[in-house]
């Protein structure tokens, strides 16, 4: 006999904005999310998740548990948050404690396929396409590559 559960994926439980725009097929639940932010399809964002006023998130992006971004930021395709960093040398396994908080400031664009490892990222920060981000950034500018390194300031 076949045990197997089937779990519909959806939007449950969560808190929005006002002038908030969901493009489904998501699944969102136990988050929120602030007024006049953009979710595309194909986005998970887990329980305990903010999402400040005016973000975009673009498709394919997941957002796990201890996430926090700030307002007026843009997060590209397929961008991945990570809040297990295997420190037992594999997943947690349920073991939450040894899970991450990873804090995003106001006004930071993250490129498309982009990694964040738990970190804390300021207000006015650019992060290139492909990186991987996995130490915190403490000074407005562009950062790219893997890992990310500052590449320049910002343009006025």
């Amino acid at each position: 006999m076949n045990q197997s559960k089937i779990k519909e994926a959806g939007i449950v439980n969560v808190k929005f904005g006002d002038g908030v725009i969901v493009v489904k097929p998501v699944n969102l639940y136990d988050c929120a999310i602030g007024s006049n932010v953009f979710v595309g399809p194909f986005v998970e964002i887990q329980k305990d998740v903010n999402i400040g006023e005016r973000t975009k998130i673009q498709s394919h992006s997941f957002i796990c548990e201890l996430v926090d971004i700030g307002k007026d930021c843009f997060i590209g395709h397929g961008v991945m948050f990570i809040n297990d960093t295997f420190v037992k040398g594999g997943p947690a396994r349920g073991d939450k404690s040894l899970w991450k908080q990873t804090k995003i400031g106001d006004n930071v664009s993250i490129g498309s396929n982009t990694t964040i490892l738990p970190v804390t990222v300021c207000d006015n920060v650019v992060i290139g396409a492909g990186s991987v981000v996995t130490k915190s950034i403490k000074t407005p500018g562009v950062y790219a590559g893997n890992p990310a390194k500052f590449i320049k300031t910002l343009s006025d």
